[in-house]
């Protein structure tokens, strides 16, 4: 079964019922069939995001809870890589949250995201590698 990072916007889309993506993401995800993983700056930053209501912070991390997404941990030798990261994109600028998805898609060799941000087009892994965005969002 296909591993995919996922990025917090399409989830505060799926969340969010005003969000412009909310029925593409929506579609998309019931034809998607695998696996998503994302992390802990992620899952942070869509609960930030999604504040604006509780019922709804409450409905995502049941979503979790339910197995909707694997939460993969960012270590602390993952730490120095991060820092590597964010220099070096530092221009875009990249935040803590994609830095920790580019990290997880070293750390597990996943090179598929679903995400709503152009940025991943620039952005690099270790060994040069695209992450290829499987969501076309436009």
């Amino acid at each position: 079964m296909q591993n995919t990072l996922i990025d917090a916007g399409p989830i505060i889309a799926l969340f969010n019922k005003n969000d412009k993506y909310h029925k593409k993401i929506k579609n998309f995800l019931k034809n998607y069939n695998g696996i998503l993983t994302t992390t802990w700056p992620v899952v942070t930053e869509i609960s930030h995001m999604l504040d604006f209501n509780v019922q709804t912070q409450i409905d995502f991390l049941t979503w979790i809870q339910l197995g909707g997404v694997n939460i993969e941990a960012i270590e602390n030798e993952n730490i120095g890589r991060i820092i590597e990261l964010s220099t070096k994109y530092s221009d875009i600028p990249m935040d803590l949250a994609d830095a920790s998805l580019v990290v997880l898609s070293e750390k597990l060799n996943i090179k598929k995201i679903i995400t709503i941000d152009s940025d991943y087009y620039v952005y690099r892994t270790i060994k040069k590698e695209m992450i290829e965005n499987i969501f076309n969002y436009k």
